[in-house]
């Protein structure tokens, strides 16, 4: 049932556009079929798989750095004050500051080449992982602390054993809002500069009128992220387990 449902949306969606086009009779090179985009992906299948390739390494590096930086500045600011007070301006700069405009400037740094893609996607993916994991780490409940240190526990096995995964369901929160939109980085710093990737693809495509196959990549980038979310919320839903989950709609 699970699988089912978003099956018969998904083809509910697919209906209502292929109705659309022929009630309306849509020119093709503004808005073609359902029928038409996947007629075009299935004859391009080699060239979408190319690209696609390009850009699920962006996103996969993008997310590794974006998280492994964003863990480490919450822990940072967590336990050294000092750098809290540096580190917290930089992450308002950073919101305060359209990320887009940074992509060419890092195509003009980096050149064309993976480089500038994974930056981009780690520069959106950073603030929401340290703004929810510095989150949970600072809302521990106090008393758990206070119980580990009358017990002789190490800052070490505090944190280990308390903080952490006091602080896990903050961190989940946070990695699914970067899962999705990890590969808007990506596609953004294709279209400022890049020779290879679906971004890229689109706007060629778009160059050449050929709208179907600009529509088939878009349809191949939606289904990537779609997979990728899906299957980094099952791994986050495995990690905490633990942690029970309240249907408001029951309350």
């Amino acid at each position: 049932m699970t699988i089912l449902r978003p099956l018969v949306i998904f083809v509910g969606l697919l209906a209502i556009w292929q109705g659309v086009v022929s009630v309306f009779d849509i020119a093709p090179f503004i808005l073609p079929g359902p029928v038409s985009v996947l007629q075009v992906a299935i004859e391009r299948y080699d060239t979408l798989l190319g690209h696609a390739w390009v850009t699920l390494t962006e996103i996969l590096l993008g997310l590794l750095f974006g998280i492994l930086l964003g863990a480490s500045s919450a822990l940072v600011m967590a336990y050294f004050r000092q750098a809290r007070s540096w580190l917290l301006p930089v992450l308002v700069v950073s919101q305060a500051i359209p990320v887009f405009a940074f992509a060419p400037v890092l195509v003009l740094w980096f050149g064309y080449e993976i480089a500038p893609k994974v930056a981009m996607a780690t520069l959106i993916i950073y603030f929401p992982v340290t703004a929810a994991f510095y989150d949970g780490l600072r809302r521990t409940n106090p008393g758990w602390v206070d119980l580990a240190r009358t017990m002789g526990a190490s800052k070490a096995a505090i944190l280990r054993q308390i903080r952490l995964p006091a602080a896990l369901p903050a961190f989940a929160s946070g990695l699914r809002v970067a899962v999705a939109v990890a590969p808007i980085g990506a596609v953004v710093g294709e279209w400022v500069g890049a020779s290879a990737g679906l971004g890229y693809y689109m706007l060629l495509m778009n160059g050449r009128v050929q709208t179907a196959a600009m529509f088939a990549a878009l349809f191949v980038l939606a289904i990537m992220a779609v997979c990728i979310y899906f299957l980094i919320d099952a791994a986050l839903r495995r990690l905490i387990s633990w942690q029970s989950e309240a249907d408001p709609a029951s309350t």
